[in-house]
């Protein structure tokens, strides 16, 4: 694709915010085209802002998934909502995701008080519409609209791609101009490390996401790249008790055995190049209240 005109470029950041579960991470990954986030069915699976880009004629546009907003219990869950805050803050536009089969609950409503705070236009985002009859859809619409001035209203489905491309046709003409922020061919600013850990995350949720507790997280300790083109990745799945590390394990080793097989399926495709991955899995007490693994998934740290 010829690159656009600096004169006639546009770029900027569009947040994607929502309740937990609402199809964010899936709505980014349709956007972009490639595997970016990672979606499970447990609830507040996106920790950190993942960064997406893509590009839309002569528009770049920097898609941010946020962890979902919620009620905060728990130190992290504050770390993740204030990050999602933040992200809506220093957007160019917000795009309010809707699980539309759910209607409004009691999230939506926090979220929609919240954002009559946050400065950039504001689009609505009902998804999952394949899903529900065309006049709930129509009275979530008028509600929403009645609730906050969206700029704009879209209705799609971002598992089967409906409405997805006219949302970023949208948002890539209201963005501000200016030169585009990442090289052409860039789809994600993780470092491919962090893309790694995030897919094994993905993988061990979807195994044993109704035994393993929320309190797991993958780290990339090893990545070397080997002779004829392959890599090396060595990771550790942290627990907080030698219990969830048996889950994890399984009978016989046949969970972790079945993760790493489908955690290097996704990687080696993510990465373009032959994996050979080593999975470990240690207990780590506490890691929740520890800054550094906040830092390393780039949230603040809280204070209590």
């Amino acid at each position: 694709m010829a690159e656009a005109a600096d004169h006639e470029k546009r770029a900027g950041f569009v947040a994607l915010i929502g309740a937990p579960n609402v199809g964010k991470s899936t709505l980014l990954n349709a956007l972009v085209g490639a595997k970016i986030s990672i979606v499970t069915p447990k609830v507040q699976t996106t920790r950190m802002r993942v960064r997406g880009i893509a590009i839309d004629g002569a528009a770049q546009l920097v898609f941010v998934d946020t962890p979902g907003i919620f009620s905060p219990r728990r130190r992290l869950d504050r770390a993740m909502v204030d990050s999602a805050w933040a992200s809506s803050q220093d957007a160019d536009l917000v795009a309010l995701v809707i699980d539309a089969k759910k209607g409004v609950k009691d999230d939506d409503e926090a979220i929609l008080s919240g954002l009559a705070e946050v400065r950039p236009a504001k689009v609505l985002v009902l998804n999952k519409v394949d899903l529900v009859d065309k006049q709930v859809l129509l009275a979530l619409t008028q509600t929403f609209n009645e609730r906050l001035a969206f700029a704009a209203t879209f209705m799609i489905s971002a598992r089967n791609g409906d409405g997805v491309d006219d949302l970023r046709h949208w948002l890539a003409a209201h963005l501000p101009a200016g030169p585009w922020l990442y090289p052409e061919d860039q789809i994600s600013d993780a470092p491919l490390r962090q893309l790694a850990a995030e897919i094994t995350r993905e993988k061990l949720y979807l195994r044993l996401h109704q035994e393993l507790p929320y309190q797991s997280t993958v780290e990339t300790e090893v990545w070397k790249e080997l002779k004829g083109g392959a890599v090396r990745i060595e990771q550790t799945i942290y627990v907080e008790r030698d219990s969830q590390r048996k889950i994890v394990l399984g009978k016989g080793g046949q969970a972790i055995k079945a993760i790493g097989a489908a955690a290097r399926a996704d990687i080696a495709k993510a990465i373009e190049q032959p994996v050979h991955l080593f999975l470990h899995v240690k207990v780590r007490e506490g890691w929740g209240d520890d800054p550094e693994r906040y830092r390393e998934m780039g949230l603040e740290f809280p204070k209590e």
